[in-house]
């Protein structure tokens, strides 16, 4: 898949293509229903399947404060739309000279930088430009005066109630990761950049990666069986979320900590992703040091079997959409 910038040249454009519009934080069932139709129409009208989308979420620059977390990283978002099936992906810097333009003006600079476009695709709810002034109506009405087709995709219902990001980042934040997988269509994984940290873990003899994940929609506190991907390494992996109170005096912010089991490599500013298979326990103070390393290398021990008897027989990587049967997860 190709990666189009804001203002760069596609030698693509000129030909015909079907676009989708959206930001698809987490490219859950809805999403996809979506892609999968710009993909389909794409490959039966001879056309390229076309995804606009931005580099980070329109409430961060407009209303930091107010921000929703993100379900997926960036590479995560743009891995996901490789795998449905996209030609190009058109990643837009949204900043705050973007936030103002008027819904004409988007459209008008989208048909001026992709002159092939041909079909626009979006979701029936969708909402574009400043003040979230433009809508479906608006571009049927620009479609027609600049000579493109706009097909509006309806939502996708689960258990009565439609399928969305909001919905999903408040299972993940109640720990119903079972319901999350089911509204994603694959396991729901958590990914984040290796910082340094002030290595604890491998003075207790169990090496910890600490993912930078600020604005990122993340599990309830407690220990995980857990899947785990960087680089060409995949395994299981014990992941602690938390303040780790048997050795911090003053509570901080919250802590994600993987070990990686058999990893013995440098990993710091790679991207982690971890797909959560089993709640182990509540994070919890212990007495002593020690008392904290015979836990871990019992949290160990049960992630190695939870992993060999569920990862292992799904035949299922991270970013794949298949079903894999896992225990009920945490719920709080």
């Amino acid at each position: 898949m190709e990666i189009i910038t804001q203002s760069g040249k596609w030698e693509s454009a000129t030909q015909p293509l079907c676009m989708a519009i959206g930001m698809f934080d987490g490219l859950h069932l809805g999403h996809q229903s979506v892609i999968g139709r710009t993909v389909s129409r794409a490959r039966n009208e001879g056309a390229l399947a076309l995804v606009a989308t931005f580099d980070r979420h329109p409430a961060g620059v407009i209303a930091p404060h107010h921000a929703p977390p993100a379900i997926q990283t960036l590479n995560q978002r743009l891995r996901g739309l490789s795998n449905l099936g996209v030609d190009a992906t058109w990643l837009i810097h949204f900043d705050k000279a973007f936030s103002e333009k008027s819904a004409g003006e988007f459209v008008r600079d989208a048909v001026r930088q992709f002159p092939g476009l041909r079909v626009v695709l979006v979701g029936e709810k969708f909402r574009f430009g400043h003040r979230r002034q433009g809508t479906v109506e608006l571009l049927q009405n620009l479609g027609r005066e600049l000579g493109f087709e706009v097909e509006a995709i309806p939502p996708v219902n689960l258990d009565g109630e439609p399928v969305s990001s909001t919905r999903i980042r408040r299972l993940i934040r109640a720990g119903h990761l079972d319901e999350v997988r089911a509204l994603l269509g694959r396991p729901y994984a958590l990914a984040g950049k290796v910082v340094e940290g002030d290595r604890l873990g491998r003075r207790l003899g169990f090496p910890t990666a600490n993912l930078a994940v600020e604005g990122m929609a993340v599990p309830p506190n407690g220990v995980y069986a857990a899947h785990a991907e960087v680089g060409a390494w995949s395994g299981p992996a014990v992941v602690n979320i938390g303040f780790r109170p048997t050795v911090e005096r003053e509570q901080q912010l919250i802590r994600v900590e993987a070990h990686l089991i058999g990893f013995g490599g440098e990993i710091y500013g790679q991207e982690i992703e971890l797909l959560f298979l089993k709640f182990l326990r509540p994070e919890r103070k212990f007495d002593d040091i020690g008392a904290l390393r015979a836990q871990i290398g019992e949290d160990c021990r049960v992630a190695r079997g939870l992993y060999e008897t569920i990862w292992r027989t799904s035949g299922c990587r991270v970013g794949e959409s298949k079903t894999v049967t896992t225990p009920r997860t945490h719920s709080s």
